[in-house]
């Protein structure tokens, strides 16, 4: 687990700091619906009760199971890092981050591309979006290895999120040295 952790409350201060036409248009490309649905993301079954929290955990999420199964297979020791990555990082339950997961992974598997999900991501503050990368390397090294498609993948969403390449690569040797 992270020893970085932001709390909900925090991160959602942050969030509603977000752009209204950016969310909108964010909210439509992830969830394919408004983001002012009442029912939460798109009618999609989400932990909070506000949709921008949900929209960027479940951007997260899609990610984080794609990455998990890039290489091939989705190893358990990788899902477990998943999980344990979504809990920690936005302090949800067994229950709540395997509906979290399973809709992520449905969503994953509807996409032809990365930007519906890290279009949500590029305008979250830079401390949030350090911390997603550092998730991502969490799921990369869980099974002790870092094939090049992981790696590729990481890079390619540091990219489209705004992280640097500094940032990138010193958090891969912080993970890589804890695997």
């Amino acid at each position: 687990m992270s020893s970085l952790r932001f709390s909900r409350s925090r991160f959602a201060t942050a969030r509603a700091q977000v752009d209204a036409g950016m969310l909108q248009q964010a909210a439509t490309e992830v969830f394919d619906t408004p983001a002012a649905a009442p029912a939460g993301a798109g009618g999609v079954k989400v932990p909070w009760s506000r949709p921008v929290l949900a929209l960027v955990a479940l951007a997260v999420a899609a990610l984080l199971v794609h990455l998990a199964a890039v290489d091939g297979t989705a190893k358990p020791e990788e899902r477990d890092a998943v999980k344990g990555a979504l809990m920690d990082f936005y302090d949800l339950d067994e229950n709540e981050v395997e509906d979290v997961m399973a809709e992520a992974t449905r969503r994953d598997a509807e996409s032809v591309d990365f930007y519906r999900f890290t279009s949500a991501l590029s305008s979250l503050e830079s401390g949030e979006r350090i911390e997603i990368i550092r998730m991502m390397w969490q799921v990369v090294f869980a099974d002790g290895k870092n094939h090049e498609l992981e790696d590729n993948m990481v890079w390619r969403i540091a990219e489209l999120i705004g992280v640097s390449a500094r940032d990138r690569t010193t958090l891969r040797a912080q993970m890589a040295r804890r695997s």
